[in-house]
């Protein structure tokens, strides 16, 4: 059972707004703000350097924390500055040649699409993309016969940008295993508001970021790399930290996924992202998602009933983000107007997810994403204002 009155008193600003933009950073809990602002209080007082030696446990036990939300190990954890890093950190160390097949999804995120761009200019990659089955989802027969010899890498977004979709995952994963193809799941909307289980998922590499949906600060991310395929993957850059200078002519990589890291970096975040994810796994993922897709779920089916709204989720089971269009008003008319009326929702470009754009001829959507510590009532302000808004 969620403690919604304790949680809502970690989060201040609940009671003031109703934050339902949590797919594009969510609020940060107390024990999260606290223990950025302990670190940042240290290093003032005692130095940067002195602040992290006297802190090294606790910096170190994040990845046991990161660990545990995944189901993986703590040496298959890299912690970086962001989920874009962590991604390119793992698609960048991949080898292609031309005429090496990458298979992506068609909802999948500009930010991938384009680095599958710069690498088929530079190699002579193939990028082809796996059609949706009716549902909405990524066809997972269509996938299984598109395999062949030249496919290299299956890379899909889980939770796309643009709505509600969850693409089938663990799915992917029993095809790509029993083809010995690497998998690289995006995960930055998925973690935080569902189990997210590396082996259960069958990926071999994974990414997230700490401030959407798992509460954490901006500028923190984390790549998960499958301990078996990481001996094989040199990243794309790296330095002392990374590899270690052991002799005049020589780099000696890292044993562990740390060597996708770099040796600077944001302890205060660090310390956060850890704190968030401690959070979570307090409360308990299988309670968190639960909730979300119960307040998602009260959401759509209030939108449905407005006239002129049209939801735009895709697939069977959809998640904690609600997309929909607004006849008569442009997306961010409606994301000003519930901003006046003390509620927090976002919207998303045609542009951040191209492909299933244009397959679906979708302008800028409306994008409100529930969490677990958003009430009833927050729901029901939202459809109210919205239905407000409608023609009579």
């Amino acid at each position: 059972m969620i403690d919604i009155d304790q949680i809502r008193a970690d989060t201040p600003a609940a009671s003031r707004l109703a934050y339902l933009h949590n797919a594009g950073a969510a609020l940060m809990p107390a024990p999260v703000v606290a223990a950025m602002k302990q670190h940042i209080d240290l290093e003032s007082e005692i130095g940067g350097y002195a602040a992290a030696d006297r802190e090294s446990a606790r910096l170190d036990a994040v990845y046991g924390s990161v660990a545990r939300l995944l189901n993986a190990a703590p040496d298959e954890i890299a912690l970086v500055e962001n989920a874009t890093v962590a991604w390119q950190m793992a698609f960048y160390a991949l080898p292609f040649r031309k005429g090496d097949r990458i298979l992506t999804a068609e909802a999948e995120y500009a930010a991938n699409y384009v680095a599958f761009l710069q690498v088929a200019k530079r190699t002579g990659a193939v990028i082809d993309v796996v059609p949706s089955d009716a549902s909405g989802e990524l066809d997972v027969h269509a996938l299984e016969r598109m395999i062949d010899e030249r496919a290299k890498l299956i890379a899909i977004t889980w939770v796309p940008t643009n709505g509600g979709l969850v693409n089938p995952a663990a799915a992917i994963g029993r095809i790509a295993r029993a083809h010995g193809i690497p998998y690289l799941l995006d995960a930055c909307q998925a973690v935080g508001q569902m189990e997210v289980d590396v082996e259960a998922i069958g990926c071999d590499m994974l990414s997230a970021t700490g401030r959407k949906f798992l509460r954490g600060p901006r500028g923190t991310g984390f790549l998960y790399v499958r301990r078996a395929l990481l001996q094989q993957l040199e990243p794309p850059m790296i330095d002392h930290f990374a590899a270690p200078w052991v002799s005049r002519d020589e780099y000696q990589l890292r044993d562990d996924a740390r060597r996708f890291e770099t040796w600077e970096n944001n302890y205060a975040a660090r310390l956060g992202l850890g704190a968030a994810v401690d959070y979570a796994l307090a409360i308990g993922i299988d309670p968190i998602e639960q909730r979300c897709r119960l307040l998602a779920d009260r959401l759509r089916g209030g939108l449905a009933g407005i006239r002129g709204i049209t939801i735009r989720d895709l697939g069977r089971a959809p998640g904690a983000i609600v997309s929909f269009t607004m006849e008569g008003y442009e997306a961010d008319a409606i994301v000003r107007s519930a901003a006046t009326a003390g509620i927090t929702i976002g919207a998303s470009d045609p542009a951040s997810t191209r492909i299933d754009a244009e397959v679906r001829a979708l302008p800028p959507v409306v994008r409100a994403s529930p969490h677990y510590y958003n009430t009833e009532a927050e729901i029901d302000r939202l459809i109210g204002h919205l239905a407000g808004l409608a023609p009579r």
